[in-house]
Parts: C-alpha cells; structure tokens; sequence
C-alpha cells in the first residue's frame, strides 16, 4: 500500500498542474466572449496581437494601447 503512496501524490500534482494550466489558457477565452461585445472582438484581437511581441501577454501595456485606441475612436451612437 506505502509504495503506491509516492506515484499517486506525483501523478495527482502532475494532474493537478495540467489541469491549472488549461484553466489558464481556457479562462481568457471564455472572458472575452461573454464580456467583449462581438463587434469589437476582432479590433480586441488585433490590438492584443500588436502589443504582445513575446509568448506572455504584457497586461498593462496592453491596456495602455486599448485605452488610447478607444479614446481616439469617434463617438458611436447606438
């Protein structure tokens, strides 16, 4: 039974690392498409194309150039 104990903890922090790993990549997916109107999605995509030259997302950034790219867009009447 004690020599199983060590491959199960292992494989349950192998686990449990893949599984934080998806969650990371799933949840900025499932924020921009309940949150992001689908009209300024793919503006959204570009501009977080443009601002992020390596693999990490530079997050402040980002937002620096979402705000200036919105403050620069003309007022749009609904």
């Amino acid at each position: 039974m004690i020599e199983y104990a060590v491959p199960a903890a292992v494989a349950a922090v192998v686990i449990l690392v893949v599984l934080t790993e998806i969650a990371a990549a799933v949840l900025p997916i499932v924020i921009v498409l309940l949150f992001v109107p689908p009209h300024e999605r793919e503006s959204l995509a570009r501009l977080l194309a443009a601002c992020d030259s390596s693999r990490r997302l530079r997050l402040w950034p980002a937002l620096r150039a979402a705000v200036r790219a919105r403050r620069s867009e003309p007022k749009r009447v609904p």
